[in-house]
C-alpha cells in the first residue's frame, strides 16, 4: 500500500488527476497536555496515523487523497498547562475556511475532516456547514472513535468518562509510538463523583464547560494504568476499518433524493 499524499503531486497533475468524486482527507489533531505519561502531540500523532493508514488501505478504491495534518487547533481547555499550543475558535474557523476555499480550487468536491481531538468537534461541524454553503463542497467530519463525552464508549472501569489520556488513548499510543509513553507515570484519574449525576456528566444529556484541571492536577480524565499495546493494536485496527467504511459512504454520499 502506498499513501496517496496530495502534496507529492505537481499542480498540473492535481488538476488532471482529481475529479468531483475525489475525497481530500484532512487529519485534524491538537498539541496539548496529556498528563505526565503521554506527549503533547498525542492527538496529532493519532489523527495523522489513522488517516494515513485509512487512505493507504482504501485510497485507490475510493479515490482518497491525504492532506498534511493540521496540528494547532482549539485546545484552550488545556491552556492552563505548559506544552499546550492552541488557536482561538475565531482563528481556527478562519484557517479552516481558507483551507476549504483552497480545496474548492481543485477538481475535488469532497472534503473530510478526520478529527483526533474532541475539543474540535463542535467547531468542525459548524465550519463544515459554512464551507458547504460558501463553496458547494461536500464536507464531512469523522471521528476515528466518538469521544465518550459525545456519546461514545470508554471502558467500564472509567464509568463512561475516559475522555482524555485514559485507557484507550494510552493504549493506542503504546501501539503507535511506545517510545513516547512513560507508563511509570500512568495513573487512574476518573471523576467518579460525576457518576452520581444523571444528566450533567460526560456523555450525559446536559453538557458543561470544563477545563482539564477541574478534575485533578494531572490533567487526565480516565484510567491510563490499564493500558496495553495489545489493546491499542486492536483499537487501531478497528478504527482504520471504521474509517474505511465511513469514507466509502463519504465518497458516494448525496443528500438529494433519487430522481
Amino acid at each position: 500500500m502506498t499513501v496517496r499524499l496530495l502534496t507529492e503531486l505537481s499542480a498540473p497533475v492535481i488538476a488532471d488527476r482529481l475529479g468531483p468524486d475525489s475525497v481530500l482527507v484532512l487529519p485534524v489533531g491538537a498539541i496539548e497536555q496529556h498528563g505526565p505519561h503521554l506527549p503533547v502531540a498525542t492527538d496529532l500523532i493519532t489523527a495523522h496515523a489513522l488517516a494515513e493508514r485509512a487512505v493507504a488501505q482504501f485510497g485507490d478504491e475510493l479515490d482518497l487523497w491525504l492532506l498534511p495534518p493540521l496540528a494547532y487547533t482549539k485546545s484552550n481547555e488545556h491552556a492552563w498547562s505548559a506544552g499546550t499550543f492552541w488557536l482561538s475558535a475565531a482563528t481556527l474557523t478562519a484557517v479552516l475556511h481558507d483551507l476549504g476555499r483552497s480545496v474548492a480550487r481543485t477538481p475535488a468536491r469532497r472534503l473530510a475532516f478526520v478529527n483526533g481531538h474532541g475539543g474540535n468537534s463542535a467547531l468542525l461541524q459548524v465550519v463544515a456547514r459554512d464551507i458547504r454553503l460558501e463553496t458547494g463542497l461536500r464536507t464531512f467530519t469523522l471521528h476515528p472513535r466518538l469521544p465518550a463525552d459525545q456519546g461514545g464508549q470508554s471502558p467500564a472501569g472509567e464509568l463512561g468518562m475516559g475522555v482524555h489520556g485514559g485507557h484507550d488513548e494510552t493504549s493506542v499510543m503504546l501501539h503507535l509510538r511506545p517510545d513516547l509513553v512513560d507508563m511509570s507515570q500512568a495513573r487512574r484519574w476518573v471523576p467518579e463523583h460525576l457518576a452520581g449525576y444523571r444528566h450533567v456528566r460526560f456523555g450525559g444529556s446536559v453538557s458543561f464547560g470544563w477545563s482539564s484541571d477541574d478534575f485533578g492536577p494531572a490533567g487526565v480524565i480516565g484510567d491510563a494504568s490499564t493500558a496495553t499495546a495489545e489493546a491499542g493494536e486492536q483499537r487501531v485496527a478497528g478504527m482504520v476499518a471504521y474509517l474505511g467504511e465511513a469514507l466509502a459512504e463519504v465518497a458516494r454520499f448525496d443528500p438529494a433524493p433519487p430522481a
